[in-house]
Order: structure tokens, then sequence, then C-alpha cells
């Protein structure tokens, strides 16, 4: 179809093209390959990583999780460029077959139904673009703005986004539009129409039949993939690039024997190696190798800014900006990164202001809605850890917090011999006095000595009493988890906590080896610390959050069903639910009560936060235009129910001391184990088993 001239022409360009295409992304697995390694796995199990990478990749399922209606124009534009994979190869081919071929597969219906697909791939790619681009530039989606407080590398700041989705959706429009048109032009030189190409044949029907127009089909083929050559050079630096690095980071996100990493789980530090200079991250080529694959893949679109607590209520961070900074940095510094030299500037300096770094609560939100899977919240701990560890720069209010959980194992800073005042009045059983028990009940530190945390304690001894469960405390033995220091980036603090809690439970649990000895909880954050981050240390334990330990004890009959006639709605803890996946239990054990439990808008994987989370509780909140607690608060207010039931201590509290819930006629804020508590002493009940706990 080509003449000689062009044949060799393209031949030519299509070498020059994949030249500095490739060195393009030989730079990127050059800088990729500066991180470091991280604790969990990314390579193991390869053939079930890829295959639910490639099921991911083409459900599109990650992208469905939110703005479905974007996500059903992206859907054109993403199957459409699937396709096109195809149709560009065979446009390829035909350009260098004879002229008698005319473009027709001649492999029957096979070849039909490729050409039916081609047509209107062609059309949807075309629309699809055309929404993007009418909503970016056009109408204006403020949700792809970016808070005026947000940190935005100089780049970005002078439209360097824009420019590249301009670039980028133009490059579409036109390689689409072109093959649309050659394709047209080829069937009125052929003198017909082609059932199977509608699009393409309403073309040929306007610009008339006739030989001569074979040189609009010359004029397509050319403008379709003479694009892709000039585009290919590009395509490295362009956010266009997330279409082969987000199935990537599918394949190598953390997993331990094949099952998926919670998010709830950090990556240690290695304070035994000798040789170590840097403990978190100051400048870019501190970040593990999948943080450095992160910005690539990307795709801008910030919906991880959109629920993140911080950002929607007017603080300065947006987890989105920190993927795109970092992206900008290493087109401007890649080079040198690649070379093994030391990048010129530090993180704070473009990636993310101390105001948004340390206004992360580390609830996930940002992790769990990222369409390809970007690990925003574990970079911020990492830059804390820095912030912390090496420079000693962090907000003044967790210097008490830090000083507390050095001297006296709490972050309220209160003597351990107060640990048990929670008790007082009730017979609760240390493991010293009765060794022999079934189930650890970790009291925690808000459940010792915060007065909220303490009437959930005294609650949840009520249920265990009424159930029968033969369990025991720590005591004066049980010291914080650590939890509040790691998420602040005090690592080292965290490591000196946890160790010595391992040894404390290692004692403790092992025991009768046929007796199953589990770990209850009323706090996530005790809950997520001995479940994911204590195995790192060597303390592997059966952790049990207290919802579900209820819930199992009334499926036993152990406990009446809730029957509670308030009105209730339930907020998920970030903790529990999000990092955890612990979302049906409270759900079942509340959804007894007459009352009736209502959702709120924001639930299950989509709750929003309580603002406590990632060391928040222990310092004043940054600026913003409301405290987070109080977003979460009127939302509860606005379902009408009596009760917001809790399933963590820091969630009660926060709630229950937000603007709307002190000013009074809002829903109460109590504990799932306060709201069965109550019942049990209105209707007291026998258990029918007491000498087990619940299977």
């Amino acid at each position: 179809m080509l003449t000689v001239v062009e044949k060799v022409l393209f031949f030519i360009l299509t070498l020059i093209s994949v030249h500095f295409a490739t060195l393009g992304f030989s730079r990127i697995v050059q800088i990729v390959a500066r991180g470091g390694n991280g604790y969990y796995p990314r390579l193991d199990h390869l053939p079930a990583r890829v295959g639910e990478a490639v099921w991911r990749t083409l459900t599109q399922r990650t992208v469905f999780r939110d703005r479905s209606w974007v996500s059903f124009f992206h859907a054109f534009i993403f199957y459409g460029f699937s396709f096109y994979l195809l149709v560009n190869l065979f446009d390829g081919l035909q350009g260098y077959l004879s002229a008698d071929w005319q473009g027709h597969l001649d492999f029957g219906l096979l070849g039909n139904l490729y050409r039916l697909g081609a047509d209107l791939f062609t059309v949807l790619i075309l629309v699809g673009v055309a929404y993007m681009l009418i909503r970016r530039f056009i109408v204006g989606d403020r949700r792809l703005e970016h808070n005026e407080l947000t940190l935005l590398h100089e780049a970005v700041a002078a439209g360097g986004v824009r420019r590249d989705s301009l670039v980028v959706g133009a490059f579409i429009l036109l390689h689409v539009g072109f093959r649309l048109v050659g394709e047209g032009f080829l069937l009125a030189a052929g003198g017909h129409t082609d059932a199977w190409q509608p699009f393409a044949s309403a073309l040929a029907r306007m610009v008339g039949f006739g030989e001569g127009r074979i040189i609009g089909w010359h004029v397509g083929w050319w403008g379709a993939l003479g694009l892709i050559l000039a585009f290919l050079p590009y395509f490295p630096r362009s956010k266009h690039i997330h279409l082969l690095v987000a199935p990537m980071n599918f394949v190598l996100e953390p997993r331990l024997e094949g099952k998926r990493v919670s998010t709830g789980a950090l990556e240690p530090l290695d304070f035994e190696d000798d040789s170590a200079e840097q403990f978190g991250v100051s400048r870019l080529e501190h970040l593990r190798w999948p943080q450095l694959l992160d910005p690539y893949a990307c795709i801008q679109c910030n919906r991880c800014s959109d629920v993140c607590p911080a950002n929607q209520t007017g603080k300065a961070l947006s987890p989105a900006a920190i993927e795109i900074n970092k992206r900008y940095e290493l087109t401007l510094v890649g080079d040198l990164l690649a070379s093994e030299v030391k990048t010129p500037r530090e993180v704070g300096e473009f990636v993310l202001s101390p105001e948004a770094l340390w206004a992360c609560t580390t609830c996930g939100a940002c992790m769990e809605v990222c369409p390809v899977g970007c690990e925003q919240m574990i970079d911020i701990v990492d830059i804390r850890r820095d912030r912390v560890m090496m420079q000693g720069e962090f907000p003044a209010g967790l210097q008490s917090a830090f000083r507390g959980l050095e001297r006296t194992g709490n972050p309220w800073g209160l003597g351990q011999d107060r640990r048990m005042d929670w008790a007082d009045g009730l017979d609760v059983p240390t493991v010293e006095e009765k060794p022999d028990f079934e189930v650890l009940f970790w009291v925690g530190c808000a459940g010792s000595y915060s007065p909220a945390g303490q009437a959930t304690t005294r609650a949840m001894v009520r249920i265990l009493e009424q159930a029968g469960v033969d369990y025991a405390v720590l005591g004066r033995g049980e010291r914080c988890t650590g939890d509040p220091a790691r998420r602040a980036g005090n690592e080292y603090l965290y490591h000196q906590l946890a160790s010595e809690n391992v040894g404390v439970l290692d004692e403790a649990l092992i025991g009768d080896p046929a007796k199953r000895r589990r770990v209850v909880t009323t706090c996530p954050h005790c809950f997520n610390a001995l479940l994911n981050d204590y195995p790192q240390l060597g303390g592997n334990y059966e952790v049990v959050h207290h919802s579900t330990f209820i819930d199992q004890l009334m499926r036993e009959g152990r406990l009446p069903t809730s029957s509670s006639s308030r009105s209730l709605t339930y907020h998920d803890p970030c903790y529990l639910g999000r990092h955890n996946g612990v979302y049906d239990a409270p759900r079942r054990l509340l959804r007894g009560a007459s009352g009736g439990l209502t959702e709120m808008p924001r639930n299950r994987a989509g709750s929003f936060c309580c603002g406590a989370g990632g060391a928040q509780f222990w310092k004043e909140e940054e600026p913003g235009e409301m405290r987070v607690s109080e977003n979460r608060y009127q939302e509860a207010r606005e379902t009408g129910a009596e009760v917001v039931a809790a399933g963590c201590p820091f969630c009660k509290m926060m709630l229950s001391s937000s603007g709307g819930a002190e000013e009074g006629g809002g829903p109460e804020v109590l504990d799932i184990a306060q709201i069965v508590a109550a019942e049990l002493d209105a209707v007291p009940v026998k258990p029918s088993e007491t000498d087990r706990p619940p299977s």
C-alpha cells in the first residue's frame, strides 16, 4: 500500500523513535533500581501475582471503585486502546502489503469481527477522550485541582500536569482520528462500503467514491502511525506510562506467603545494621524501589486526595501531590538518581510541607481508593521517620507522648502502677493469678487510662463474665503496643516497646498446647499492631477485635442478640475496617437492635476517619477549614440516629469531643461493648456454655 520511499522512511523513523524511547525506559529502570529493598516479598508466587494483576487490569475493578461516571468513559479509552494494540499492528502490516489487498482481513468471520471492533472502539475512544478533555479544560472539575495550601513542585505549579494531559489527550484524539480518516478514504478509494465498519463507511459516503481517494488513506495512515513514532520517545515522560506501570504495581504489591499484606503493616527498619547511615526518607534515593515506581503508575486523578480526611477538611496534605511531585522531580534529576549521584534537594522542599506531613491520620483511604496501587501513606511515614529520628523535628505535642512512652510505657505519661485503676471494684484476674486462662484481654492504654476508654473496658469485662469466658489480663505487665510512636515516625521507640511486649506475650501465651489461646482487644490500633506489626519481631498471635468476639459469643448463644430500642449508626474505625477488613461482625451484632441500624453515606472501605490516627490524637490538629472529627460527627448526625456505635476508644473520644457533640442535640457516642453490656444489665441471661471461648 505504501510506496517504496514511504516504506524506507517509516522504517528509518521507527528505528529512531524506538532508540529514544528505549533510552527513556532504560532511565526509568535505572531510577527504580536505585531504590532499596523492603521487608515484604514482591516477586514471589509470580504466576499467581501475574494472573491476579491481569484480572484486575482487564476488569478495571479498582477504577470503578469510585467516580462511576468518569470511570465509565475511562473504560472506553482503556478497552479501546487495549484493542488498538492489535489494530496498530495490523495497520502497520497493511502499509507494507500489496495494493490489491485493499486493507481487508480475509479471515472470514474473525476478520469481520476485527473490523467491527476496530471501527466501534475508534469512536468510543474519541468519545471517551473528548469527555476527559472537556472535563479538565472546559467544564473544570475541582477534584482535579489542589488545595492552595498544598506544596506543589514548581513544574506542576507552572502547569505541567495540564500541559501533559493536553499532549496525551491530543495524541489519542489525533491518532485515533487519523486512523478513522484512513479507513474511510480506503473504502472510498475501493468504491464500496463495509457493513462491518459502519463509521468508516459513513465517512466514505461523505467524501465520495473514487480511486483518487487513496491519498486520504496515505494521510490517515501516516497521521495515525506517524504520531505513534512521534509520541513514543515522550511516552516514558508522560502520565500515559501508567498503562504499563499500573499492572506492574499490581504484580509487585507486598505479599507474605502469597497473601496480600494489610495496609496497616509498615515496613520495619533494621536497627541491628551497623552500616546504616539513614533511617527514613530525606531524599529520593532513600526511597525503596516500589516507592520510586509509584509516581510512574500514578494517573494524577486526585482520587486519593478526594478521600483524604486532612485534604477534605481544608488542610495542606494532598496524597496525590506526593506522587505527582515525586514524578516531576524525577524528570528533572532522574539522570543523577540513575547514575547513583546524590540528588540536590530534600523531599521536604518539593514533595510535601511540614504542615502536610503531620496532617496525615494514616487512615489508609488514599491507598484503598488508588486505582493503580500507589502507597502514599507509606511515603509519609518514612519521611516522618527521618524527621523524628534523624533531624529531631516533630510537633511539640508529640514530645510529651514520646516521653510518656519512654518513661511509663503509655502516651498519657501516667504511672504503670495505675494501669489497673479501671478495675477498681471488679474481680479481674491477671495472668499471674490465673495462668491457665484461655483468652488474654489486652486492655490497651486508652482502655486503662482514659475515662472514656475505661467505661468500654469495664463493659467488656461485664460481657466476658456474663458469657463465662475464661480470661485474664496482663495488668501492670502490659505496656503500649507502640502504635502511636510508629505512626508518628519514632520507629526506634516503637521497636523498644514492641520487643518488650513480645517477650511478655510469649511468656503469657505459652502454656498447654491443647489450649487455643487468643488475644482480644477493644482497640483497633492495638489489634493492628499485634496482628500485623508484631510478627516482624517474631510475635505471632491469634488476635481478635472485641466486635468479632462478641458477635461469636452471640452466635453461640452465650450472649443475647442485640435488642437496643435506640436507633444506631456505626462508624468504621480505619484500623479495624479499611486496614484489616473487619466490617460485618460489628454490623451483625448491632442489626438486631429494634431501633434499627442506619449506615452513614461513607461507610465500610469508604469510611471517613475520626482524626485520631497517625498519632494525631497526641498533637494539635493542623490548620484547615474544620476538624476531621467534626466532619465525621456531622455526617453521623444527619442519619438521624440516636447513638453512634464505635469500635475504637479513640474514635469514641474524638467523635464525642467534636464541636457538634458538645453542643448537644446530636447522637450519643458509645462503644459497641457499652451498648451490649447495657442490654445485659437490663435483661441478664445465663450463658449456655462457660468452659470455653467462642470457636
